[in-house]
């Protein structure tokens, strides 16, 4: 079903055989103010930038994607940098501006931002030459905590809405946690969370936002990977993730590589051809997945 409203967000998509230019402009979430705005700012104003896959080998899958920078910056590399490497391998990806505590925002609003993102591929799906129920989330350090929260807190979408992407799920399909912040507990990138919830949160916040113990079996398969060595996010809180997706029998993948830093992203740049291994057991586990098996 197409939706008129929803298909203002990328109105205009530019073709090339570039992968550079096949971005699209940055576009805003909503028409008008996001819920919760504090002004009218750029740092106010949650967006995606659309990296559609070229048509020739389009396999139909998408992810969006949300860059780590403790929720009070966004680290390029693991947005556009991400976006360009799957784009080349046949997925559109949609890089997401989410807003963060540096602005002044807490805990529900960055929730809110990514939902309304996964919303916006899955209602403009038909569209962009995207299988709806082949769309995930992918975030690196904090913004692996925001994935993990859209996979662990999401909706089937409000059928009384006027607003047609309102109306659609925010279940991602599948999720890539990159050296997550997962817990808000003892395991927590400090940082991360007073900049998500504030100087003093409640127990019950706490609790709510340490996404190892939100997994149920209705969470969606994820991959996770991290370094042993990584001193700035522990490998605990991927561990507990995915001990918690094994207890609920939830599909998962986990690879702990034994030296790397925090924020090392894909340690190579375009085009990409000395990626980290990550990047290619990602691939594998995609097509595993039959993620990455052009539809018909």
């Amino acid at each position: 079903m197409k939706h008129p409203r929803a298909l203002f967000i990328f109105s205009i998509i530019i073709s090339s055989s570039s992968v550079t230019s096949l971005c699209a402009k940055e576009v805003p979430l909503w028409e008008s103010a996001a819920p919760g705005s504090k002004g009218q700012m750029p740092r106010d104003i949650p967006t995606l930038t659309h990296f559609p896959a070229p048509e020739k080998n389009n396999t139909g899958a998408a992810l969006v994607i949300c860059p780590g920078g403790g929720y009070g910056g966004l680290a390029a590399h693991e947005g556009k940098g991400y976006a360009e490497f799957l784009q080349m391998h046949g997925i559109n990806a949609f890089v997401l501006k989410y807003r963060l505590g540096s602005a002044g925002y807490r805990h529900p609003v960055m929730l809110g931002d990514a939902a309304r993102a996964l919303r916006t591929v899955r209602a403009n799906a038909e569209a962009w030459k995207i299988d709806p129920h082949k769309i995930g989330i992918m975030g690196s350090s904090a913004g692996g905590h925001l994935a993990s929260t859209l996979l662990t807190h999401f909706d089937a979408g409000d059928a009384t809405s006027k607003d047609p992407i309102e109306r659609v799920s925010s279940r991602p399909d599948l999720g890539i946690l990159c050296y997550a912040v997962i817990s808000m507990g003892p395991l927590t990138h400090r940082g991360s969370k007073r900049n998500l919830l504030g100087a003093d949160p409640s127990a019950e916040l706490i609790k709510l936002l340490s996404n190892e113990l939100q997994v149920t079996s209705e969470t969606p398969p994820t991959f996770l990977w991290h370094t042993a060595s990584d001193s700035s996010v522990k490998v605990e809180n991927s561990l507990a993730f995915a001990a918690a997706l094994s207890k609920a029998k939830v599909p998962f993948a986990l690879h702990v590589y034994e030296k790397g830093r925090h924020g090392i992203g894909l340690a190579a740049r375009a085009p990409y051809k000395n990626a980290h291994p990550w990047a290619a057991d990602l691939l594998y586990w995609l097509k595993e997945r039959q993620f990455l098996v052009q539809s018909k």
